[in-house]
């Protein structure tokens, strides 16, 4: 019978308290087979630091869901606990120092909200496990929009900046803001000048493109393609270096905007874990993406496979961090 440790609770930002259970993922295997290898994991807690609905709980899900499938991991439990833009679970994931159990989708957004929040916790200081996935950005509007082509889009915002609100499922610092940034400065617009509303997720962004809220929204097309096949939005340009297959719309560089923009995302531990730990975890996520099962997740949801794990990862993180800043700093953000 493996001991399980007894319950604690783990001060997070804005005063949040939450319980956490904090037993070892390599303690948790349900034994082992007639050939001596380990059986499943359990208790595996999949952390999402922004609303349902969003890129992150979809990506979770989908990791969650293959795991199971693929008797990688029994009962895997996937939550959400937003707020700052991701930076409320990301104090939650540093203060689980040690728990083995625990681990948190994250990307690109983490990163910049972490500075742009001013949070006292960093993704530096969590455990890589592996880098899942690429994506490109998608500019879109709702079926509504006058907005036609990206070239309608640019020419308007050109002649009045201020007078578009620009909208995207992560706090500044995100991708969802750095992608208008940088396309703003591509066509000539003072990124200064940009009026872009933040919102927490992907799940809170899909009404205000529906509802004509915004001039419009940047963001991730995995999150909205059952809207985009509907025709209720509109994808006027994606940022990738290729089209997004699936989604009937022109690069940023076919359309002669010199602009190649990628979001990324990923999955960590709380510091301090045990390196067994760490080698379970890792590896559990190693089977997963050599499976059917996340092959087919990918080609689902249109995302590029960026697997890497460990060290590479972490040098990765460590690199993208000092990125985020710069361009922060930059724009008086950070």
């Amino acid at each position: 019978m493996r001991q399980i440790r007894a319950l604690r609770v783990a001060a997070v930002a804005a005063g949040i308290a939450l319980m956490a259970t904090g037993c070892g993922a390599t303690g948790k295997s349900t034994g082992s087979d007639s050939t001596g290898a380990a059986g499943p994991i359990t208790g595996l807690q999949i952390m999402v630091p922004n609303t349902p609905g969003g890129g992150y709980d979809t990506t979770a899900r989908a990791a969650a869901k293959v795991l199971d499938d693929e008797k990688i991991s029994t009962n895997t439990e996937v939550f959400n606990l937003a707020g700052a833009g991701g930076t409320v679970g990301l104090a939650r994931i540093v203060n689980e120092k040690g728990n083995g159990d625990l681990t948190m989708l994250m990307g690109l957004g983490v990163v910049g909200a972490s500075y742009t929040n001013k949070s006292e916790s960093k993704l530096t200081e969590t455990t890589p496990l592996a880098k899942l996935i690429e994506e490109p950005g998608a500019i879109m509007v709702s079926k509504d929009s006058p907005y036609k082509t990206i070239d309608d889009l640019v020419t308007a915002w050109k002649a009045n900046p201020g007078s578009i609100a620009v909208g995207g499922g992560s706090s500044p610092g995100g991708p969802d803001h750095l992608l208008p940034m940088q396309l703003a400065g591509a066509v000539g617009i003072d990124a200064t000048k940009v009026n872009f509303v933040s919102y927490d997720g992907g799940g809170d962004l899909l009404p205000a493109i529906l509802g004509n809220k915004l001039g419009f929204a940047a963001s991730g097309a995995g999150e909205y393609l059952q809207q985009i096949k509907s025709g209720e939005i509109r994808v006027l340009a994606t940022s990738g270096e290729n089209r997004l297959e699936g989604v009937d719309a022109p690069t940023l560089k076919e359309s002669n905007i010199d602009l190649v923009f990628t979001n990324w995302r990923g999955i960590v531990a709380p510091p301090g874990i045990s390196e067994d730990d760490k080698k379970s975890l890792i590896g559990a996520l190693e089977k997963m993406h050599a499976s059917a099962g996340w092959k087919e997740a990918l080609k689902t949801h249109s995302w590029t496979d960026a697997f890497v794990t460990g060290d590479e990862f972490q040098t990765f993180l460590t690199d993208q961090d000092k990125r985020v800043a710069d361009v922060l700093t930059k724009l008086g953000l950070a």
